[in-house]
């Protein structure tokens, strides 16, 4: 969600942690400001390459506790008119003292004018659509962005970006909408697979919805090393066939909702379909966290945990695959 203007009370412009979305629609109507954080000390609410973005009625993205996002949207605006490029300083340090950081952090923030016509946002927006990583480089005045890590210069900020994380839920019963509801929620391009089912798609804000066949669903949303998929169908032959389609895959996080006591008939079922112990050492399942819930809700907090637990190689927290 984009706000017109920031707001102090209601901060829903901070939910979006990816800026590229509000880059895009920014620029779609003029200059764009991007402010990002390149340099922390002694800890802070939001790790470095953190990013806001302003432009014409639009404001996403959040850089502290609500401390210092007034303050750096009155520079990104003055930006925006002028062009200059800002580097400021929150905490110690700072020219100014009467804008105290609760958290003692110190923070430095570059703040740059980005126009339509500029080849790095270009890239940096084609790979976003794409699905490629993108390394941006930046000093302010100049930008670079391609594919691969580009050689760095003195005074500019390298930050990475990944595709946007995706998740495929298959099934259609209250845990699966569950499940698909709270990823769309968490930032995930979230699609619910349920083939034959109604014409109509669920009443879920962010979640697109696929009725054919599991395998052909899978295959062509895609299934890249940014995408997770809960097979949460209750069908033996439809979970089936999406596991047959996603463990040989690059999707790095393959869940299965389903009985424990079934577990062995499933894997032997699999491997005399051909899918080797590399394949089937993915799986995960039970599927999610085990944090004691069985409600549709409580599953699907287990699950996409157990998903960001994978995703930022959190062993402590992603239980060893098939449940061990």
């Amino acid at each position: 969600m984009m706000n017109h203007r920031y707001d102090d009370a209601w901060p829903m412009h901070g939910m979006v942690d990816d800026a590229r979305p509000a880059l895009s629609e920014a620029l779609s109507k003029g200059a764009a400001a991007l402010a990002t954080i390149v340099s922390l000390g002694d800890g802070g609410p939001r790790p470095v390459g953190t990013q806001m973005v302003f432009g014409e009625g639009i404001v996403s993205g959040f850089l502290s506790g609500g401390c210092i996002e007034a303050d750096v949207e009155g520079h990104a605006r003055a930006c925006l008119s002028d062009g200059r490029p800002r580097r400021l300083v929150y905490g110690e340090g700072s020219p100014w003292p009467d804008i105290r950081l609760l958290c003692g952090a110190r923070i430095e923030i570059l703040v740059e004018r980005i126009t339509p016509e500029e080849a790095a946002v270009r890239t940096l927006l084609d790979l976003a659509q794409r699905r490629l990583p993108a390394f941006w480089i930046s000093d302010g005045s100049r930008r670079l962005c391609a594919e691969e890590p580009l050689a760095t210069w003195s005074g500019a900020f390298e930050r990475a970006y990944d595709p946007q994380p995706r998740l495929i839920v298959v099934g259609g019963d209250p845990t699966a909408l569950a499940v698909a509801s709270l990823g769309a929620q968490a930032g995930f391009e979230t699609t619910l697979v349920r083939p034959k089912g109604p014409s109509s798609p669920p009443a879920l804000a962010g979640v697109a919805y696929r009725r054919d066949g599991v395998e052909t669903a899978l295959i062509d949303i895609g299934l890249d090393a940014w995408t997770a998929v809960a097979v949460c169908g209750h069908e033996p032959e439809q979970d089936h066939a999406a596991l047959l389609a996603a463990l040989p895959s690059d999707a790095p996080y393959v869940g299965l909702l389903g009985a424990r006591r079934r577990l062995p008939e499933r894997l032997a079922r699999l491997r005399s379909d051909g899918l080797s112990e590399r394949d089937l050492a993915k799986l995960r399942a039970p599927i999610g966290l085990d944090l004691g819930g069985k409600a549709p809700f409580e599953v699907a907090v287990a699950v996409i945990g157990e998903v960001m637990a994978a995703r930022h190689g959190q062993p402590a927290l992603a239980r060893h695959p098939l449940g061990v």
